[in-house]
């Protein structure tokens, strides 16, 4: 008995029909992520399939009818950016430890201990996932997990996510240097120039990064910068 080899392929279904190409799993997520732009370098062979494992090529008129061309390349390219891509343990891998990645610096960059104020640091937050068995899908986006997570961790590491609105006011001699510093930090949401070339704005500041938003400042200003929570 003949054995079946199973083949890496990426897929859609359009126009009620199934249409597959037999691809290096790592290329089609690299193609899909903007790293290899040739689509020549992801595809095994140039052929459209109903199923690849059967070697059941799609016909020219019904390619057309589904994508509007029959030429394979320009097909294959809308397969594997808004199909199915298949995906290796070893990316799936990778994906939850990038996504994990995201939600840890999105926690230190709006995370703060509610009895202290201070910020937790990225180390903290890591050994408190390993404790809490946190379980990363990859699949989900880390905004959408972000809550979900954090209940896990705050018995273990008290944690709150905390957005801050600062008014800065800054002398005319420093206020130009400060402008792109702050809105590295933040994002302006009020901002006036004095008469006197000075400058008064109100920033949402991440609360994780408060105390860094502040040293910014004085190390631009040596100190003359006036700074208040509202």
């Amino acid at each position: 008995m003949k054995e079946q080899i199973s083949l890496s392929r990426a897929r859609i279904r359009k126009a009620g029909q199934n249409f597959e190409v037999v691809v290096d799993p790592r290329a089609a997520l690299d193609y899909k992520e903007g790293r290899i732009l040739d689509i020549k370098e992801v595809l095994k062979d140039i052929h459209i399939y109903s199923d690849a494992n059967k070697g059941l090529k799609v016909k020219s008129a019904d390619l057309k009818k589904a994508f509007g061309t029959d030429d394979s390349l320009e097909v294959a390219k809308e397969i594997i950016l808004k199909g199915e891509t298949p995906e290796t343990a070893e990316i799936r891998s990778e994906k939850r430890e990038k996504k994990k990645r995201e939600i840890i610096q999105k926690i230190k960059r709006f995370g703060i201990d509610p009895r202290t104020k201070a910020p937790h640091t990225e180390q903290r937050i890591e050994a408190a996932f390993a404790e809490a068995k946190v379980r990363i899908d990859e699949h989900r986006s880390s905004d959408d997990q972000v809550q979900d997570i954090i209940k896990k961790l705050q018995p273990i590491l008290p944690i709150k996510l905390e957005t801050k609105n600062i008014q800065v006011h800054i002398p005319a001699e420093h206020a130009q240097k400060c402008f792109s510093t702050i809105k590295q930090f933040g994002k302006i949401t009020k901002d006036q120039w004095g008469n006197d070339g000075s400058w008064t704005a109100v920033i949402e500041v991440p609360g994780g990064l408060e105390a860094d938003f502040y040293d910014a400042l004085n190390k631009i200003t040596q100190g003359n910068v006036q700074t208040k929570v509202i």
